[in-house]
């Protein structure tokens, strides 16, 4: 079964809110087999709309990675991210 990536393009807007939301998010993740494979470090934008924090996080495959967005833990995170923070996020499956 292939792994699957989160990927996250977030515009922060209230950095405490959205403070709040990534203590809470990292534990959600994990408890879903995810893990951080890069996490709002340095970029270079090369085409669409440029967003200064930028996250992958691998799952062991694309039904973890959605079953943790839509677990309960993660959308408590996420009630602090929602009017903190301009997000697009997509789960994409790896190739094997």
């Amino acid at each position: 079964m292939p792994k699957a990536y989160w990927i996250a393009h977030v515009h922060v807007t209230d950095e405490e809110a959205y403070g709040r939301y990534a203590k809470l998010a990292g534990p959600a993740i994990a408890k879903h087999g995810g893990k951080f494979l890069a996490r709002a470090g340095r970029y270079v934008q090369l085409e669409g709309k440029d967003r200064a924090r930028n996250v992958v996080a691998e799952f062991p495959s694309l039904e973890d990675a959605e079953a943790c967005y839509h677990g309960p833990d993660y959308q408590e995170a996420m009630s602090h991210a929602k009017g903190a923070s301009e997000r697009d996020l997509l789960i994409v499956e790896g190739v094997e």
